[in-house]
């Protein structure tokens, strides 16, 4: 991260949470006073600071040791076939049919190595600095809220696809950063809007992408910036609205398909 002044690199530890964004020590008592960031922000800088952004690498592990797996367990090297992609793949009439599983493992499913690196290398960029203002656990709350929002809004665009990713749940990263961005709050420094069109673009113009998954995700994430944001004075029902978002993305994506 970068001083929104002065453009210096600033550690976790430094960093000073302003009204016009990130800013460094030096700058914060510039006009003789540090400005006081907000609870949720300073306590999550201790926390990260201590324990590293371990929630970003968990997420990370699990979708390689996921990819892994169904290798182990006969699937090919582009992670079709195989038990665990044939229960676990987002497929409209399958969880019409009861299999509601699939709006949460099929974000932790990917079409090959190539697939899961790419999403993989986006996670491990973005997600450290939003784990770091969010906190470990509303950052994982935000994460899968957003991957549930990915999986309802594949099965609105294209019910009867084949659909796996993580990028649903990533789009939620790069929504909600985007809402913080829009509210003065710059975990990006200012660049999330860039982040957001160069996506969008790529998820337009490469064919075999989940436009829908992709939507659905960035809303979902938004939505949870939003209620954090707004209600971060209140950090229960802050949470609580959160995970109403994955709750919500659940109800739309059964009845999409019921």
């Amino acid at each position: 991260m970068s001083c929104a002044d002065c453009g210096r690199g600033i550690c976790p530890d430094c960093m000073v949470y302003g009204p016009v964004g990130i800013r460094c020590p030096d700058h914060a008592r510039a006009d003789g006073k540090i400005a006081a960031p907000t609870r949720a922000a300073r306590s999550a800088s201790r926390s990260l600071s201590q324990y590293g952004p371990f929630v970003t690498f968990t997420l990370i592990g699990m979708n390689v040791a996921v990819f892994l797996l169904e290798l182990l367990m006969g699937a090919g090297i582009n992670g079709q076939k195989g038990w665990i992609y044939v229960h676990g793949v987002l497929y409209g009439p399958a969880v019409a049919d009861g299999d509601w599983w699939r709006l949460v493992t099929a974000p932790f499913l990917h079409y090959g190595p190539l697939h899961l690196g790419m999403n993989m290398l986006v996670l491990w960029f973005i997600g450290p600095t939003l784990e770091n203002y969010f906190g470990h656990a509303r950052y994982a709350l935000v994460y899968l809220a957003s991957g549930l929002a990915g999986s309802a809004g594949a099965l609105i665009w294209s019910p009867n696809a084949l659909t796996v990713g993580a990028s649903g749940a990533i789009w939620g990263l790069m929504g909600a950063a985007l809402v913080l961005e829009a509210r003065r709050i710059y975990v990006f420094g200012g660049q999330a809007m860039g982040l957001v069109v160069f996506n969008l673009i790529f998820t337009f113009l490469v064919p075999g992408v989940s436009i829908g998954g992709h939507i659905g995700g960035f809303i979902g994430g938004a939505l949870c910036a939003l209620a954090f944001s707004s209600l971060r004075r209140s950090p229960a029902l802050a949470t609580l609205s959160m995970a109403a978002v994955g709750v919500l993305s659940i109800v739309v994506a059964v009845a999409q398909v019921g």
